[in-house]
């Protein structure tokens, strides 16, 4: 890897991870937001493929909504996250508070209508990946980050055709928009500064997907869904400003200023299977498991305006794929009520050698508790309760020119609350 400094090469490279790291701010612990429906939450999104609840289907299977009338769902999820940082130590003083993540709020909504028989017509709006992190202004890893805030939405168009009683399949064009912010640090007193140089970079990019899927009832009690989740190919434009630089640095290309740079990546595919079981009128099951292609990122490449060595910088990030499992049961109390709890197990896929204070967080658990109340044959509201926990995760970040290496043990969990409102028309 190479061991140069390029303010617009590494502030592209930071807002672009940033941008394929989203999630792992708004959910304390995690590289994907799935706080896009309540009624999932309640069984941890198991079954989330096979269930077809309500309008939110549009994301979690677009075939299941050729099982759904005429309605609309939306809703938002609240998540509070707290982050210890224990132990920690490095090349340079300073504070290491944590609990760097503010109080985020994931808004959601989705419309489903049938056009015939066969055909169900959907769209729906969703935040797949988001995430805020901002550390105080001191912090003693300051150099290897200090703040990034991604946010990430996109709109779902959709089409389910129904094959035959039992079987359907959907296809939706997933249309993103990616905006990043990120700040970090570089120590100028080897050029003969008085303080830190600060670099703080945005930007910004579209990208198309899609999002295809298949639901079957195997029996008259079985439910299996299918989903795939494309691939999304951006070219990350940002711009970045950079202050409290020495006369010095200019050898380095560290000079005041605004500069731009570029990157090209391409964000994982995911393929996801649930069933859902009927036991009894009362009883239902589900069941899940999904698979992402984090390994796409294993190395990103940077080219910016800067001329000859800095002109292309490369970085190691060498992620692996991962798997998420969850299991989950609902429970109808009575025809206006039904209870559900899930429990789920994320992977996280950085690894120790490569996780950093971007990304310091480990494997995930979910626990959780939800509860469906239909007042009227039209109206159903969605609440949901989430309590989500991370694996001991330890950073050892060496030195870089300029960058003092920093090592540390975080500690991290989050409290979650979804609420949803669903009408059929």
């Amino acid at each position: 890897m190479k061991k140069m400094i390029s303010l617009p090469a590494l502030t592209a490279l930071a807002t672009a991870v940033s941008a394929m790291l989203i999630g792992t701010s708004a959910t304390a612990g995690g590289l994907t937001l799935n706080e896009q429906s309540a009624s999932g939450m309640g069984t941890a999104y198991a079954g989330r493929a096979s269930s077809a609840l309500d309008a939110s289907t549009v994301f979690g299977n677009p075939a299941g909504m050729s099982r759904l009338g005429a309605q609309a769902s939306g809703g938002f999820a609240v998540i509070d996250a707290h982050i210890d940082i224990r132990s920690a130590s490095g090349d340079a003083p300073g504070s290491n508070r944590g609990d760097m993540v503010p109080f985020s709020v994931i808004p959601f909504g989705y419309y489903v209508n049938p056009i015939n028989d066969d055909w169900h017509f959907g769209i729906g709006l969703y935040a797949p990946f988001g995430g805020d992190a901002d550390y105080e202004r001191n912090f003693q890893g300051r150099y290897k980050g200090t703040q990034t805030t991604i946010q990430v939405v996109t709109v779902q168009p959709t089409l389910s055709y129904k094959l035959n009683e039992r079987m359907s399949v959907g296809v939706g064009a997933m249309v993103s928009r990616i905006d990043g912010t990120l700040a970090f640090n570089l120590d100028t007193t080897a050029l003969g500064g008085a303080g830190d140089g600060r670099v703080k970079s945005t930007g910004h990019d579209y990208g198309v997907g899609y999002n295809i899927g298949f639901i079957a009832d195997l029996t008259d009690a079985t439910t299996l869904g299918l989903t795939y989740r494309s691939k999304v190919e951006y070219n990350l434009r940002g711009e970045t400003k950079a202050r409290n630089f020495p006369a010095t640095g200019a050898a380095l290309g560290l000079i005041d200023g605004d500069y731009r740079g570029k990157l090209d990546f391409t964000s994982p595919e995911a393929a996801e299977i649930s069933v859902t079981h009927r036991l009894d009128d009362r009883w239902t099951l589900h069941g899940g498991a999904m698979w992402t292609r984090w390994d796409r990122l294993s190395r990103i490449v940077i080219d910016n305006n800067a001329q000859g060595s800095l002109q292309t910088l490369e970085e190691e990030v060498q992620w692996r794929n991962t798997w998420a499992f969850a299991l989950g049961a609902s429970y109808q109390l009575n025809p206006s009520w039904v209870l559900r709890a899930g429990a789920a197990l994320d992977e996280s896929p950085a690894t120790n050698d490569f996780r950093s204070v971007r990304t310091p967080y480990g494997n995930r658990k979910v626990v959780s508790l939800g509860a469906g109340w239909s007042p009227t044959a039209n109206l159903t509201v969605d609440l949901a309760y989430a309590y989500l926990w991370e694996s001991k995760a330890s950073i050892n970040q060496p030195a870089e020119p300029l960058r003092p290496g920093y090592a540390a043990t975080y500690d991290t969990d989050a409290h979650g609350l979804s609420a949803q409102f669903t009408y059929k028309y």
